[in-house]
């Protein structure tokens, strides 16, 4: 829905007047929940070239909203907006090509959206860049155009890429190794909530790792990552604290745990 709204706010105010009123008609349909009426207003305006609404019709065909889903027309209504410049019509085209909806999955194409979204500062698509040349989809596995694409995500506050990209710097690809660098990327990506950066937070903290070694702080934080995790990645967390805990006294437990109360209550500003 966030893409939905960017293209809407970005488009409508170099349309004409009348068209703005009908595009204005056919917003107001769908925020009431009138898909069918919306894509009467979007309809014409999208064959007469109006990106918004080739946008908006891509978004309605591929979740059936007023119409039965169809990925092959969003395909054609996203491809008629992204030919136009439009960034979330080019990510979301890249998604369809990455998934095989509508059409063969085929990589490369994936990859040609997402790097026209992603140049044009669209985070997900940044992030999506980065993957692809992190594990080497697509092409030939390329740590430095995934540092700079994860980079480019995080600075954005995405929080998938600054825990990736503080992996990278842990691990020295695509740069030398830095822990500072690794422990700033995690932390970022812990204070949004992301489990595994709070967990490798803790691993930082119990090895010493760019940090004076601090048991009661890698306690805190594995403790925050199994709240905020599910499944394996709890199972980890839980783990990780557990041996952990094997080296600490019952009062620096106790200090622990109310750490991670004081850190999740204060949503974050409160936790070392």
């Amino acid at each position: 829905m966030r893409l939905f709204l960017v293209s809407v706010f970005l488009l409508v105010a170099w349309a004409t007047a009348a068209a703005a009123g009908s595009f204005g008609d056919g917003l107001s349909a769908y925020e009431r929940g009138d898909y069918a009426q919306a894509m009467n207003h979007w309809q014409p305006l999208a064959a007469q070239g109006d990106v918004a609404a080739q946008f908006n019709l891509g978004l309605m065909y591929r979740h059936g909203q007023g119409v039965t889903q169809d990925f092959q027309e969003a395909l054609k209504w996203y491809h008629k907006a992204a030919g136009q410049g439009d960034m979330p019509a080019q990510f979301n085209l890249g998604v369809l090509y990455d998934k095989g909806r509508g059409i063969s999955q085929d990589i490369q194409e994936a990859l040609k959206w997402y790097r026209m979204a992603a140049e044009q500062g669209e985070p997900s698509a940044q992030f999506k860049l980065s993957v692809a040349y992190d594990k080497g989809r697509g092409g030939p596995q390329d740590y430095q155009e995934a540092l700079k694409w994860y980079r480019k995500a995080a600075d954005q506050g995405y929080a998938r890429a600054q825990y990736n990209l503080g992996v990278m710097y842990r691990h020295g690809q695509g740069a030398q190794q830095d822990y500072q660098e690794a422990l700033k990327w995690y932390r970022r990506s812990a204070e949004q909530g992301h489990a595994w950066a709070q967990n490798n937070l803790g691993v930082m903290y119990e090895m010493g790792q760019g940090i004076p070694q601090d048991v009661v702080l890698a306690h805190m934080w594995y403790s925050i990552g199994a709240k905020a995790s599910s499944g394996d990645e709890r199972k980890t967390s839980l783990e990780n604290r557990n041996h952990v805990a094997a080296q600490m006294t019952a009062s620096q437990i106790g200090k622990a745990h109310e750490m991670a109360r004081r850190c999740q209550d204060t949503k974050f500003k409160d936790c070392e």
